[in-house]
């Protein structure tokens, strides 16, 4: 151990600083957002690299590495859960023509592990392997409406992210939306995070009936509602529950 912390906890600092704004950086970008002296980066970064967690391109920036993506394939609720569920996302991305997503939640927000694009459909802020809020997205409602009380109230202390003029920042409001995405089955999200896009979503239940993910499908505002979405997504989500747990039982 150093003035710096342990090897292992350097190291994952150094992982954590690259992120979709920032995939490749220089050693002093590097130092930088990991908050380590260059030396030190540029001793970890050479192990990093023969391991294969990093990579540098001949521009001399640095690249996480194939070999992560590699051990990252193994995460079950990435990986497997992604396998089982991808001939009802494809499925509904052919019926629908438009955007399909699942995402699981990851603490207190929502991490994407895929998505498949429909032609002609409304672009989206999503990215496989992304992160985003739990309060804003239709994935994130239906993967919060189910979470643990403890974590709902954790994400409601706030403060609550907005992106748009109609994102619902309010606790409360919050509150009572998770209790209609109980009631009902599904999650709505109009015009949350960008102004042209209604999403709908549903939650995935593995063994026991705890829910371990959620469909969307994210459509132009205006092109159809929330209503006929509903019985697609709640059915994918059906589909792709009985998936996971016969694979799992």
């Amino acid at each position: 151990m150093t003035g710096t912390g342990p090897v292992l906890a350097r190291a994952l600092r150094v992982l954590g600083a690259f992120d979709a704004r920032h995939p490749a950086l220089t050693l002093s970008e590097l130092a930088r957002r990991a908050d380590l002296p260059v030396s030190t980066v540029h001793r970890m970064a050479r192990d990093l690299l023969d391991w294969g967690a990093l990579e540098r391109g001949d521009d001399g920036r640095y690249r996480v590495g194939l070999r992560l993506w590699e051990i990252g394939c193994l995460a079950p609720r990435g990986q497997g859960l992604r396998e089982r569920a991808l001939p009802f996302l494809e499925d509904l991305s052919q019926v629908t023509r438009e955007n399909v997503q699942l995402a699981v939640r990851e603490g207190t927000e929502l991490v994407f592990i895929e998505r498949i694009a429909g032609s002609g459909a409304v672009p989206v802020l999503t990215r496989v392997g992304g992160r985003f809020a739990l309060t804003a997205t239709g994935v994130g409602l239906a993967l919060l409406a189910h979470a643990p009380p403890e974590v709902q109230e954790r994400v409601l202390a706030g403060p609550l992210p907005r992106f748009t003029e109609l994102t619902v920042t309010d606790p409360d409001q919050v509150r009572r939306m998770l209790a209609h995405v109980r009631t009902r089955g599904y999650a709505v999200s109009d015009r949350q995070v960008t102004m042209d896009a209604l999403s709908v979503a549903a939650p995935v239940h593995g063994e026991g009936g705890a829910v371990v993910a959620a469909v969307s499908l994210v459509v132009r505002h205006g092109t159809t509602t929330a209503q006929a979405l509903a019985p697609l997504v709640c059915t994918s989500a059906r589909a792709i529950s009985r998936a996971v747990t016969t694979s799992y039982g």
